[in-house]
């Protein structure tokens, strides 16, 4: 018997299988040919390879967001966040006025309620987030709602946790998500002893063998504290000593992010995200009581409007991508964009060409390095593109700046926790906060501007004249960008 050719036989049938699969799980055409391309010229390899980053997880939905169980009940709450928003739209805000269709997408996409009356609080660095956390947490009454990426057991951490177990002892209601990869560093010791102090403690989508993991793609990356209902704060900052450039440390990298603390119904939309991943990780069916969406302060009459994107592998479309091409889509002068990792794909590639060509100013800031050299690379390959249409580009010498923000047209802002990546888009849980108001987007849009003068601006004729093997190396990295 010829067991050479029965392996053969055996392998072609389980590469022919596995092709299928791809064809048949893969919506996004040049994701379907890169891994074809992997699985018959790399033997063994390449299937492990899209069996660990490249299964699409979407069309099994990873849990149900179906909070209300009650029909009925769930068309009257649609009904109400419809004509709620509706009415804002309807008070003619100039901001809301101008980026109406923007609103209508997260309306239509995450039925996401345009709210007003919101207090916004821009904050940098965790020099700036993490003092107004801890005040905000040793106020808290009746609960504290907080999910991370990443959480580490370091100073800042353990500060956290000491809050968080000394407002469960006071009866304080008190969950924790932790991202079971991005936080693995606290699984041993901290989580224990938050648990036995009484803070409820769950890990999103656990990691069994984390140098093995397989679900890396498809993590929470989202970042939320919620306190009694009314306050939150979101953004790019995770818990962690290296957010916190300390000045007793001076070789220690400098890290530029940006958070904020949100006031108001705002708040509402991170509640109900909160209550359905914490459904999903935990063993406990928490419903949507009263209790954690009532207004514990005055409403500000003169605040902002804001709504909130969030997308993952179980929305039914990529709604933070759409939410980034709206934005930019309906700016008429400036389009000012910061983002770790740059790796747009072709439809934002095309909306920033479009509306650069269409005398748009946008100009674009992102890390001279970043922690990633494939991404880097990745990245430089769309700058020519880019650079053509007259899209300006910054690279930040500073340090590593890690913030996700837009400004449009000084009107609209966008932070979240959203790379403009593959990976943010489709790959893992994201949250992104609009807020559409004039006073906080001048406020970002002078942010921007003072880390312009920590950033180079590309010279477009030098770039161009760049030696080829390096043009050469981006261009193969732009080729399996997707995988990244």
């Amino acid at each position: 018997m010829n067991w050479i050719l029965i392996g053969n036989l055996v392998y072609l049938i389980i590469v022919l299988a596995v092709a299928m699969r791809i064809i048949y799980d893969t919506n996004n055409t040049s994701k379907t040919l890169s891994y074809l391309l992997l699985t018959f010229f790399l033997p063994i390899a390449g299937i492990i390879i899209y069996f660990s980053v490249g299964t699409n997880y979407r069309k099994r939905k990873l849990y149900s967001k179906k909070l209300i169980k009650d029909e009925k009940l769930s068309r009257e709450i649609k009904l109400r966040i419809r004509q709620q928003s509706d009415n804002v739209m309807a008070q003619k805000k100039p901001e809301v006025k101008k980026f109406k269709k923007l609103a209508k997408l997260l309306l239509n996409g995450n039925l996401s309620k345009l709210s007003e009356h919101n207090t916004v609080e821009l904050l940098l660095n965790g020099e700036e987030k993490f003092p107004a956390v801890m005040h905000a947490l040793k106020g808290a009454k009746h609960h504290i709602h907080m999910e991370y990426y990443i959480f580490e057991d370091e100073l800042i951490g353990q500060q956290i946790a000491e809050v968080l177990i000394q407002k469960a002892q006071e009866g304080v209601e008190v969950r924790f998500i932790y991202d079971d990869f991005g936080s693995r560093s606290i699984r041993k010791k901290l989580v224990p002893q938050l648990k036995a102090a009484g803070v409820k403690c769950a890990p999103f989508y656990r990691v069994l063998f984390v140098k093995l993991a397989n679900r890396i793609n498809y993590r929470n990356h989202r970042k939320i504290i919620i306190i009694d209902g009314y306050c939150a704060f979101t953004g790019g900052i995770n818990v962690s000593d290296r957010y916190i450039n300390c000045v007793e440390k001076p070789d220690q990298l400098y890290w530029r992010d940006t958070h904020i603390k949100l006031v108001g119904q705002g708040v509402y939309y991170l509640q109900y995200l909160f209550i359905n991943d914490w459904n999903f990780c935990s063993e406990e069916d928490m419903l949507p009581e009263k209790i954690y969406f009532s207004p514990s302060g005055p409403e500000n009459e003169m605040g902002a409007v804001v709504q909130i994107a969030s997308s993952g592998p179980d929305s039914d479309n990529p709604t933070i991508l759409f939410s980034l091409l709206d934005a930019i889509g309906l700016a008429e002068e400036e389009v000012l964009i910061t983002t770790p990792y740059f790796i747009p794909g072709e439809s934002l590639l095309d909306e920033m060409t479009v509306a650069a060509l269409s005398g748009v100013k946008i100009k674009l800031l992102v890390p001279d390095k970043s922690d990633s050299f494939t991404v880097d690379a990745a990245a430089r390959s769309y700058y020519g593109d880019l650079l053509t249409a007259g899209v300006e580009i910054y690279l930040y010498k500073k340090g590593f700046i890690h913030a996700k923000t837009l400004v449009s047209d000084s009107q609209l802002s966008i932070v979240g926790t959203a790379n403009m990546d593959h990976r943010s888009f489709e790959l893992n849980f994201e949250v992104n906060t609009i807020i559409y108001d004039a006073g906080f987007a001048g406020q970002l849009r002078d942010v921007f501007y003072e880390d312009l003068k920590y950033a180079v601006l590309i010279d477009s004729e030098k770039w161009f004249k760049r030696p080829l093997y390096k043009q050469f190396l981006e261009k193969v990295a732009r080729l399996i960008s997707n995988l990244l």
